[in-house]
């Protein structure tokens, strides 16, 4: 079994996830993080929805690209927690964020 590094992961899958926030591919990863993580992490991915498409974030570099550093930011948080709290979980966001990646490239 391969060694799964929890930082990386967390990375990853934030990346993605936010990618993911604002296109088609939303529905389907709402309904992944739901089933694997629980209803607080498919509201959150609704809330970082909300947050991108209406522009919240202050920017300073650019609207677009603070609002995305701030939702990475805030999702590799929150993955790191529920992987200290359930390591178990590591792989399942592996997959998810593997599909969700190939799900963006359609």
């Amino acid at each position: 079994m391969a060694v799964i590094h929890r930082e990386r992961v967390a990375w990853e899958s934030a990346r993605v996830f936010v990618a993911a926030a604002t296109g088609d591919t939303y529905w389907w990863l709402g309904e992944r993080l739901g089933r694997h993580l629980g209803q607080t992490y498919e509201d959150a991915l609704t809330r970082t929805r909300m947050r991108l498409q209406r522009g919240e974030v202050r920017p300073a570099r650019g609207p677009h690209e603070d609002a995305l550093s701030a939702e990475v930011g805030a999702w590799r948080a929150r993955i790191e927690d529920v992987l200290t709290e359930r390591p178990e979980l590591a792989e399942v966001l592996r997959q998810v964020t593997e599909e969700t990646g190939r799900r963006l490239r359609r």
